[in-house]
């Protein structure tokens, strides 16, 4: 990555580290775009395509937008500054002067879409900045590289992050840059568009078509523009209609260079569930969806779009499923369907070529094996090799099959269809962007390096509020290589930075660091620990109120954190960005924290009821608040940012499913005048004062944790209540109080006051309404950590480690571990690479990659092995998800984190996987004698990813949705 520069203060906001600079004397070492006594023009043949002229005009206004200065678009110019746009191959001269600059030719043609920015200096304060592409989208894409240079978001439009106004554009003297996509086809889906875009653009955008119709689709083609993709499958709900009904759509599609393709059950670019039931057979009856029934018909249908559709770029899916989103028709059984699926295909490719009049093997075709599809591919279905194999990952991130060694070699290639956004099984996520970086990172990698480089297409909803991930697609999709696994999070500041500045990046891009990986550990649309098809009630969340400190109020403080912070950057921001602000950041952290806490504070409400707490009501009240914030700031959303530009456009609860609306609450009458109790942390209800022996988890002075007891009333009046203790050691958050409610005491332990290495014991006697409440303290000081040891401590018969914090790390020829940042449910994670490693068996294990954890154990005896692993699968069929373990250099045992059946959406165990986003596997061991040990994990498969390892004893304290806090040794202040 370059080095940013700053000249004369100038703030530097662009993509990659872009170099800007602001005008100066030294006019023969920058190229003036514009200032008040200088300005270029844009040169560009008459002959250059229409998209040429399109991204011209583009850049154009882009420069009118900072500046107030329009560029001349002209065929000749006698300005001290040109820009000389042009596509090898229209003009012989315009070529022959290329190769005179120092311009590349040969090299350049054979790319696709490759473009060259060189700067050529004509004397002083004179130079020309060529714009050279390989065809009419590298051109294009070389002058949005110039639009992002110059500080133009590729969102100006789509997230109204409006640019900064200077009087001078200038780029650097010697600026040259080469660049080309590896992927071909990179767009998105529009899909489940019920709910925003199209109300937005029907009501709102584009009433006079009262659809998604061309005046929409210019404003989302360019946008794909600015992002250098070039593909899109068009939005195909019920309640839009088809892409070619409206004739302008596809031209539309040519000014802008799009290729337009259709989705997995649209074959032949038909929208089936919007053109089936209207299109009408030039003879006969329609007749049923179904090839082998009724194989006339639909390809009539097939043959009229194809003809339309001929003279435009296209992307032809072949195959077929149902009308929408269902199996294929036809066929009494999986060989049945196969032998239909063959006569489909061959009838599809014999009307391709005879309408185009091309060789079929030079027309871009996809088979997408979605969902049942992929049974039918795996049974034998012979797909052309011509063909593009469309893998399509599980609907929730996680890649289904990538091609194996036979597969990389089809000369039609391969492609991936992904999802940031979903509408079914187990739950939809239609509403919150959630998806982090990091995981379409390691699932796209693996598809790059398994030669899937031919189309990739993000199922992206409305686009908004989904732009970050799809920003993050499409730029993984012109250059994978730009990313490493070990700095993905800079990617959020990186993003932060390109929209609102060097001055706000870094914290913008600390929030959505958390928000992200909060909404990767349960999405705000899962909260409600429900499902879909059939809609089931909301259930309890397994968060722990009890356990792991209160996970419940842990989550909720940290979002709190983050809608706090978010409140004050949209405070400080400047006029231009505060409504940009709200759509990229804002409104996002707002959702997601005011869902979490409308579940979580419900739950506590009713939990607190049952146990007779009066705070229940409280929490009941903080509930309804959050739905109401969340409902306010839908409408503000709609209604007031950006001027109303946006109405329509959010819906807070998508189809309407029960985790919206407003869950149950608990409420708690007082029981008498005076009431009320104690709950220590570890106890699912109040302790009775008559009772001995409550006591709070051990205390350790090598992880220093401290420990909670919640004092609550439940009478008519205040509670009154104080804790003394019997040791000067323990230290208490607080020693008396009056509540009407509850007040919650931390207790910790002062390490320097405790000088015995046994255990200690001694006892905090709480006094609520003159009830005593005895809670006993345990407290040991071990003293063998030695200097500079990382070494793990059982802690409550709990060892718990984050994986990426190894204590040793071993890389071999054929394989090695590396940190995946952001992967993790609480931090980073450690997986397998490289993708194509050929899997280890026992036999080579010594060859292996591995890692290891030092360990101290205070007991002896069988303890379990839980690896939390992200809930992946495995590359293709050659491959499990194997990695090896052992203790103490003993006999490796395998553990598998695949799926134990085949995956479908019917399958308990990926479900609950997918919503929780861990796969937890467990393998019982033997530990002869107390003492320090060494845990090894051992490289078999690739793909791999461990998030957290507990080693857990049978004295284990407590379970918890996220798991034990770690338990890594810290030596003593």
């Amino acid at each position: 990555m370059q080095k940013r520069l700053l000249f004369q203060s100038i703030t530097i906001l662009a993509l990659n580290a872009i170099l800007i600079c602001c005008f100066s004397n030294r006019k023969n070492d920058v190229f003036v775009v514009a200032s008040q006594s200088e300005n270029c023009d844009l040169v560009v043949d008459s002959l250059e395509d229409t998209l040429v002229h399109t991204a011209a005009q583009i850049f154009a206004d882009d420069v009118f937008k900072i500046s107030g200065y329009r560029p001349g678009i002209k065929t000749v110019s006698g300005s001290d500054y040109q820009i000389r746009i042009g596509t090898l191959g229209v003009n012989s001269d315009f070529d022959k002067e290329c190769k005179i600059v120092g311009i590349n030719i040969e090299e350049l043609q054979l790319q696709w879409e490759g473009y060259v920015l060189k700067m050529v200096s004509n004397g002083p304060e004179k130079s020309t900045l060529w714009v050279v592409g390989s065809d009419a989208r590298g051109t294009s894409y070389g002058l949005m590289e110039l639009s992002k240079r110059i500080g133009v978001s590729p969102w100006y439009w789509w997230a109204d992050v409006v640019p900064e106004k200077r009087e001078e554009i200038v780029l650097p003297g010697d600026l040259y840059q080469k660049d080309a996509p590896k992927v071909k086809f990179r767009g998105i889906f529009l899909n489940d568009e019920d709910w925003g875009l199209q109300p937005w653009a029907a009501k709102t955008f584009e009433p006079e078509t009262g659809d998604i119709g061309p005046k929409t689709y210019e404003k989302i083609f360019e946008l794909l523009l600015r992002l250098k993709a070039n593909a899109i499958w068009p939005a195909m709900h019920p309640c839009t209609r088809a892409f070619f009904t409206y004739p302008e759509n596809i031209k539309m599609a040519r000014k802008y260079g799009i290729w337009v393709g259709s989705s997995h059950c649209e074959p032949m670019l038909r929208n089936n569930v919007d053109e089936w039931h209207r299109w009408n057979p030039s003879a006969g009856d329609r007749g049923p969806w179904n090839f082998d029934e009724n194989p006339e018909q639909i390809t009539e249908y097939w043959k009229q779009r194809v003809e339309t559709a001929a003279p435009y770029d296209a992307i032809y899916t072949v195959g077929m499923r149902g009308i929408h989103d269902g199996s294929m028709p036809g066929g009494r059984n999986i060989e049945e369907k196969v032998e239909i699926l063959g006569r489909v295909m061959d009838t599809q490719r014999q009307l391709l070529s005879a309408i185009t009049g091309r060789e079929i093997t030079t027309i871009p075709q996809i088979f997408c094996p979605y969902k049942e599809v992929l049974r039918l591919y795996k049974e034998g279905a012979d797909i052309p090799e011509d063909v593009t194999i469309m893998w399509a990952d599980d609907n929730h991130g996680y890649i289904r099959q990538l091609s194996n060694h036979e597969e990389r070699m089809r000369p039609g290639g391969a492609g991936v269809y992904y999802h940031i956004s979903y509408w079914g099984r187990p739950h939809d996520y239609l509403w919150l962007e959630s998806i982090p970086v990091s995981l379409i990172w390691e699932e796209m990698n693996k598809a790059y390096q398994t030669n899937s480089k031919n189309v990739w297409i993000v199922n992206v909803g409305d686009i908004k509020p989904n732009e970050i991930g799809m920003s993050f697609f499409l730029e993984m999709a012109w250059d994978p290589d730009q990313f490493d696994p070990e700095t993905l999070d800079c990617y959020y500041t990186r993003f932060a930075e390109s929209q609102f500045g060097r001055e706000y990046a870094d914290e913008i891009g600390e929030v959505l660091r958390q928000y992200f990986r909060l909404g990767f550990s349960r999405k705000p649309e899962h909260m409600g620990w429900n499902g879909v098809y059939p809609n089931t009630p909301v259930q309890d969340p397994e968060l722990s109120l009890f356990f792991n400190g209160d996970e419940v109020q842990q989550r909720i403080e940290a979002y709190d954190r983050l809608e706090q912070k978010v409140e004050s950057l949209y405070a400080q921001m400047p006029e231009r960005l505060k409504d940009a602000f709200y759509q990229l950041v804002g409104y996002k952290v707002i959702g997601a924290s005011n869902m979490n806490k409308k579940h979580l504070y419900a739950f506590k409400s009713r939990i607190y009821a049952a146990q007779g707490r009066l705070s229940a009501n409280e929490y009941a009240k903080r509930a309804k608040e959050a739905f109401e914030k969340i409902k306010k700031a839908t409408i503000f959303y709609n209604d007031s940012i950006s001027k109303g530009k946006w109405k329509y456009m959010m819906t807070f609860n998508p189809r309407k499913l029960p985790v919206f609306d407003m869950p149950a609450t608990g409420s708690s009458a007082p029981v008498a005048s005076m009431a009320g109790g104690i709950i220590p942390e570890g106890y699912l209800n109040p302790v009775d004062s008559s009772v001995n022996g409550v006591s709070l988890p051990v205390f350790n002075g090598y992880t220093n944790r401290r420990y909670f007891v919640d004092v609550f009333n439940a009478g008519v009046e205040p509670l009154t209540w104080s804790a003394e203790t019997d040791q000067p050691w323990i230290q208490l958050s607080k020693k008396s109080g009056r509540t009407t409610t509850e007040e919650r005491v931390w207790v910790s332990v002062n390490w320097n006051k405790v000088n015995a290495k046994n255990t200690l014991r001694a006892t905090i006697k709480f006094k609520v309404n003159n009830n005593i409440y005895p809670v006993i303290v345990k407290a040991v000081k071990p003293d063998w950590l030695e200097r500079d040891e990382h070494v793990f401590i059982e802690d409550n018969g709990i060892i718990a480690i984050e994986a990426e914090h190894f204590s040793d790390q071993v890389s071999s020829a054929k394989g090695e571990w590396k940190i995946i940042q952001g992967l993790g449910r609480s931090g980073d994670a450690m997986g397998t690479f490289p993708v194509t490693a050929l899997p280890f068996n026992l036999g080579n294990l010594n060859e292996a990659a591995s890692l290891a954890y030092d360990f101290y154990l205070s007991t002896e005896g069988e303890i379990a092995l839980r690896f939390y692993c992200l809930p992946n699968q495995p590359i293709n069929d050659d491959y499990q998800l194997r990695f090896a373990v052992s203790l103490d250099g003993g006999d490796p045992v395998v553990v598998n984190a695949a799926l134990e059946k085949e995956m479908n959406e019917h399958n308990r165990e990926w479900k609950n996987n997918v919503l929780r986003a861990v796969t937890i596997k467990e393998s019982k061991l033997f530990i002869q004698e107390k003492g320090k040990h060494r845990l090894e994990i051992k490289m078999i498969d690739p793909g791999v990813v461990i998030d957290k390892i507990e080693i857990r004893t049978e004295k284990s304290f407590g379970e918890s949705y996220m798991g034990a806090k770690e338990t890594l040794a810290e030596r003593y202040e």
